[in-house]
């Protein structure tokens, strides 16, 4: 199983999925962490630099490809349209109020990481 983190710096967990600066790929082995690695965002709307209606157009393929191999994805926030994509693609969805990347990690694998839809984004920047 592979989880991904959103994260700024590897360490703290980012306060928004699309626009963090990469992702800590975990790597669970019976129920514990076996390895890990960051990958940089290069493929998130917000990364791309697109926003407005280009943001709209994008649908999420990039990061949605770039995660595929994840069954579980953790942020401190994200827009309310990924949260529903990562779902339909099969995945478990966290945004939680935990801001380290290995204690939400943890909480994930003893079953009580707690999930907060409602700390999401309904993407209605100006």
């Amino acid at each position: 199983m592979k989880i991904a983190i959103a994260s700024d710096d590897g360490k703290t967990i980012a306060s928004h999925f699309g626009r963090a600066r990469g992702f800590v790929l975990l790597d669970i082995i019976n129920d514990k962490i076996s390895s890990g690695e960051y990958l940089t965002n290069t493929f998130t709307g917000h990364a791309r630099g697109l926003e407005g209606q280009d943001h709209h157009q994008d649908r999420h393929g990039p990061i949605m490809k770039a995660l595929e191999e994840c069954n579980v994805v953790i942020s401190h926030g994200m827009g309310r349209r990924i949260y529903i994509e990562l779902q339909e693609a099969g995945k478990e969805v966290f945004i939680t109020t935990e801001t380290d990347v290995k204690s939400a990690a943890d909480l994930y694998l003893r079953g009580k990481l707690v999930d907060r839809p409602d700390l999401g984004c309904d993407h209605h920047h100006h």
